[in-house]
């Protein structure tokens, strides 16, 4: 029973690690399109709509993840950074 009990933790770690991860590389990757939406002088509609879906995306994962405890919102905040920091770092070698 402890042993079960020990292993959610972990758990929470990585899925909110790996969901964080996963909402931070669309939510960076998909900043570099509105902002060509709106430099460009494309779609304003288009670019606002993807803008609120942006967020409106990163706020219920990690409201989820809040839902499912702390560990998993910890791990998921880091792993919207570390999304950040990779296309980041992705955008800076193709420029």
């Amino acid at each position: 029973m402890t042993e079960a009990l020990s292993q959610i933790p972990l758990l929470q770690l990585f899925a909110g690690l790996a969901a964080g991860l996963a909402l931070g590389l669309f939510h960076f990757a998909t900043l570099h399109r509105v902002a060509a939406l709106y430099v460009e002088g494309g779609s304003a509609p288009k670019a606002l709509a993807l803008q609120l879906g942006r967020f409106a995306l990163l706020v219920a994962g990690l409201v989820l993840l809040a839902l499912w405890g702390a560990t998993a919102l910890l791990a998921g905040a880091a792993g919207v950074m570390i999304g950040r920091a990779v296309v980041l770092r992705r955008n800076r070698s193709a420029a």
